[in-house]
């Protein structure tokens, strides 16, 4: 993975991690807080959308990498990764406060 790739996978990531929790956040928040949880998905969109311009329009090198959709798939998957890891980390955190 090249620097551009990475920043890439970072910019993507940043954004879908920012959308998510922006959507969760607008979702069961109230008042100033879903303002918030709907800045954060703006964000989040915004960071996507400035990521694939950057990529379509070939600059800084970000182009340059091959395919976007083969580095969409890689955020995803990095993505994927961190929320599993985090929900089994949640779980084996509340089974054991259970349990005490």
């Amino acid at each position: 993975m090249d620097i551009y790739q990475f920043l890439t996978v970072l910019l993507i990531t940043l954004g879908l991690g920012l959308l998510l929790a922006g959507l969760f956040t607008a979702y069961f928040g109230r008042g100033k807080s879903r303002m918030i949880g709907v800045v954060l998905a703006v964000l989040g969109i915004l960071f996507g959308a400035v990521t694939y311009v950057l990529h379509w329009m070939e600059m800084a090198g970000f182009g340059t990498t091959g395919d976007f959709t083969d580095t969409i798939v890689i955020a995803i998957k990095y993505v994927g990764a961190f929320v599993v890891g985090a929900v089994l980390a949640l779980v084996i955190f509340l089974a054991a406060i259970m349990k005490t």
